[in-house]
């Protein structure tokens, strides 16, 4: 062979010797990389473990709070509601309503707490031999117990009723109110909320047009309240608003006194009122 092909080979040797070979860095670096990676994964598989630790415990705490107790409260009292309104009026018992309500995973102490505090104090409920039903304001059989009922405000002076006071007693409630048609009257009032009153027929007579045209010939537009009432009291006429709630006046105050009060002093030994002297102006001139 020729010994320069030789010389050659030999010098390509040292060279490859002496140069380090890359493909042993990357895998030494990917195998770095890999055991790096593994804890990762175990910090996220622990934090999630923790996270559903957390929101395990988070339900726990809700169920056990005061604002569930009184969810459950508000759902049962709503409940008992809706089904008087739908005309179920007969008493259930606990676990009944429990049921209907599909509050069966609640504590015993939960069950304890509405049967011996939460039932017992709230005025919707009544309770009859351990049995529980809704206590309506009004409670109204049927149109004719409403109907006696406005006649009897209007017989009193005691004025209409709140449709929410009747549509919570009263079984269907909209349907007897259209069953009874010209008998009630609705006012709204400013606050859009609808008064039933009873449409006494005997008031209703004709007025001759002689005395409309002397009732609307007075004048009344520059006269306020207070000075209509005074007119009608001279005249022995007592306003409907007497009948009503007085008005509270507000406490005046007392205005405070100006200028200040003169102070009085007590005055001594004046059984020696002609032996004293007076020095306040200095010595006094010998007499």
């Amino acid at each position: 062979m020729d010994p320069a092909l030789l010389r050659e080979r030999e010098l390509f040797k040292k060279r490859a010797l002496s140069t380090p070979a890359v493909e042993k860095r990357q895998a030494a670096s990917d195998s770095g990389s890999h055991k790096k990676k593994k804890p990762k994964v175990d910090k996220e598989s622990s934090s999630g473990s923790k996270h559903s630790a957390e929101s395990s415990n988070g339900n726990f705490n809700i169920k056990t709070s005061s604002g569930y107790k009184f969810g459950c409260l508000a759902k049962i009292v709503n409940y008992m509601k809706t089904r008087h309104q739908n005309g179920d009026t007969h008493f259930l018992t606990l676990e009944e309503i429990l049921d209907e309500t599909k509050l069966l995973d609640i504590s015993m102490k939960q069950k304890q707490w509405l049967m011996t505090e939460a039932l017992v104090n709230n005025p919707k409920i009544d309770i009859r031999d351990g049995t529980y039903g809704f206590k309506p304001k009004y409670n109204l059989k049927d149109k004719k117990a409403l109907l006696r009922l406005l006649d009897k405000h209007d017989q009193l002076g005691l004025g209409g009723v709140l449709l929410d006071d009747v549509e919570e007693g009263l079984p269907n409630a909209a349907k007897a109110i259209k069953a009874l048609g010209d008998q009630i009257i609705f006012v709204t009032r400013p606050d859009k909320k609808k008064i039933l009153f009873y449409n006494d027929k005997h008031c209703q007579f004709v007025v001759d047009e002689e005395f409309q045209k002397l009732w609307r010939s007075v004048p009344v537009d520059s006269m306020d309240e207070e000075k209509i009432e005074e007119y009608l009291k001279k005249q022995g006429i007592t306003s409907m608003q007497e009948t009503g709630p007085k008005k509270v006046l507000p406490v005046q105050k007392r205005k405070k006194q100006g200028g200040q009060r003169k102070r009085h002093f007590k005055t001594h030994n004046n059984h020696l009122a002609g032996v004293l002297e007076d020095y306040s102006d200095g010595v006094p001139a010998k007499k």
